[in-house]
């Protein structure tokens, strides 16, 4: 990310002991929370642009939580506007504010502090998010919000950042857990919630598979198995060569055929499967080098919410 040269120290205020609470819908359910006393992060304060977000540095006791309720219509700033009011009322000053594609996209959503799925589920064209200031009588207090929905749940998170807190505290954390002899792929899913199939290799200029057998296929077919309730979406990805549409397309014609793969060749569920492509809309390097677009070239997992 990119960094802005202050660096707040709220070292002085008795932590957030106080921090605020949102006033959720009824029904809501809180997926996570957990607390440090004393780190570090990013608050977005701008859109992603030239390969980061801009943010500003920030370290203090940290409060992250995520909740869960019944989508309204899927109108995403019917939810968003009256837990913003909640902030502006409780005397934060907002210091960045956008919706979906606005914020960046994928990239954004990716390269900012976002809880993976099941906590936290993230429609790239369905989500707003802001960040908020509120000065204090010797520190500044921190809160970002983001809030998305599909199609039948509406997900928000929210990280707060105050200043350390030194009396002792019972620590809330995810109930989630990884196995420590999870495959590098179940790891990278349970954890961040994406995972790139490096090992895939397509015909140049097609969507047909070029091979026989690839072991990320077999593992994500296997990390299916082992729970019914998981849903992915495989994501075609292509370098900048050629017309954003031909690349969206290409991309999505590759999303699909790995899909097949995993169903046919490997017994995959088609019901916890669906695929999608960006073309180039997300690269991870630049596409002005060979490498570059070699990179760019991918499938990814993305790991969506259970029902």
């Amino acid at each position: 990310m990119t960094r802005l040269s202050a660096l707040f120290l709220l070292l002085i205020w008795p932590g957030l002991a106080s921090a605020m609470a949102l006033e959720l819908p009824p029904g809501a359910t809180k997926t996570f929370q957990k607390r440090e006393n004393l780190a570090s992060y990013e608050v977005p304060i701008g859109p992603y642009s030239d390969g980061a977000v801009e943010s500003l540095t920030t370290e203090g006791e940290i409060l992250r939580q995520a909740w869960r309720f019944k989508a309204t219509g899927g109108n995403t700033l019917a939810e968003f506007a009256p837990l913003r009011q909640q902030l502006l009322a409780d005397n934060f000053t907002v210091l960045y504010e956008c919706a979906a594609r606005a914020c960046g996209g994928f990239d954004f959503r990716f390269a900012s502090d976002i809880l993976p799925a099941p906590e936290m589920y993230v429609d790239l064209d369905n989500y707003r998010f802001l960040s908020a200031r509120r000065d204090g009588a010797n520190s500044p207090e921190f809160v970002t919000l983001l809030v998305s929905a599909s199609e039948t749940d509406t997900f928000v998170q929210m990280i707060q950042v105050g200043p350390p807190d030194t009396a002792p505290r019972a620590r809330a954390t995810s109930t989630k857990q990884t196995p420590a002899n999870a495959t590098a792929l179940e790891a990278a899913l349970l954890e961040r919630g994406r995972y790139v199939l490096e090992d895939l290799r397509f015909t140049t200029g097609s969507a047909t598979l070029d091979g026989g057998s690839f072991g990320s296929l077999s593992a994500l077919s296997d990390f299916l198995k082992a729970d019914p309730k998981r849903k992915i979406v495989l994501v075609g990805h292509t370098d900048d060569v050629g017309s954003l549409t031909a690349n969206i397309d290409l991309s999505r014609k590759r999303a699909t055929s790995v899909a097949e793969a995993l169903i046919t060749n490997y017994g995959a569920d088609r019901a916890q499967i669906s695929a999608d492509g960006v073309g180039y809309l997300a690269p991870l390097d630049s596409n002005l080098t060979t490498e570059g677009r070699k990179k760019n070239r991918r499938v990814e997992v993305v790991l969506t919410p259970s029902p």
